[in-house]
């Protein structure tokens, strides 16, 4: 594609959407940023990626952190600062890339070629996916899903005036349990393709 292109995906734990940003950044040839940001700012700062690892998407301890100054003593916060100054660096920069959470539908909304995804799914889908994949009992797959989204929520209800998961944020938002994981991947290849030549049609108007 001629125009820049940006790919963010939230999503439910088990929904698959992590695999539909892989899929995507695959069958589009962009880079994929997730937990691997984490390396690069690790590199870039000259910080043990270890340390930050155990902080990555996780809502801010309020009762244990102070802001002075502008600076904050919590150390969720900054590395989600950390990371959103790299996004938008790449955003600024006119890199195309496809991007999981990291508030990337709030926090990159000023950049035309922006396409934002929620990926969502049944709870009963969701917790069958949540056994395969880690290969736990259902009891600890419902677990895992009610945490880990918890945490996704807090974290990004905290950075975000739009709410998590609501799909007035979002271009589009899909149950993934319908189509299956490789059906909705096609749906919103489809999309980004669709959109892309309306936008291209348009710039043609523009100039006529």
């Amino acid at each position: 594609m001629d125009r820049q292109l940006i790919i963010s995906v939230g999503r439910e734990f088990g929904s698959g959407g992590h695999v539909i940003a892989e899929a995507l950044a695959e069958r589009f040839h962009l880079a994929l940023y997730d937990s691997n940001l984490l390396e690069h700012i690790a590199q870039e700062k000259n910080i043990d990626h270890g340390e930050l690892k155990k902080f990555d998407e996780k809502p801010k301890n309020k009762l244990l952190s102070r802001t002075v100054r502008g600076y904050s003593s919590s150390a969720q916060e900054n590395l989600a600062n950390m990371q959103f100054e790299y996004l938008r660096k790449k955003a600024a920069d006119g890199e195309s890339f496809v991007v999981v959470g990291r508030c990337a539908e709030t926090k990159l909304k000023d950049f035309p070629g922006l396409i934002s995804f929620f990926i969502l799914g049944d709870r009963e889908k969701k917790a069958e996916r949540v056994m395969q994949v880690y290969g736990v009992s259902k009891e600890e797959a419902i677990h895992m899903m009610e945490r880990e989204d918890w945490e996704r929520k807090t974290y990004h209800n905290y950075y975000c005036k739009g709410k998590w998961g609501d799909s007035r944020n979002y271009d589009f938002s899909i149950n993934s349990s319908r189509l299956g994981i490789e059906g909705t991947i096609d749906i919103l290849e489809g999309y980004v393709k669709t959109l892309a030549n309306v936008c291209i049609h348009a710039k043609i108007k523009e100039k006529v």
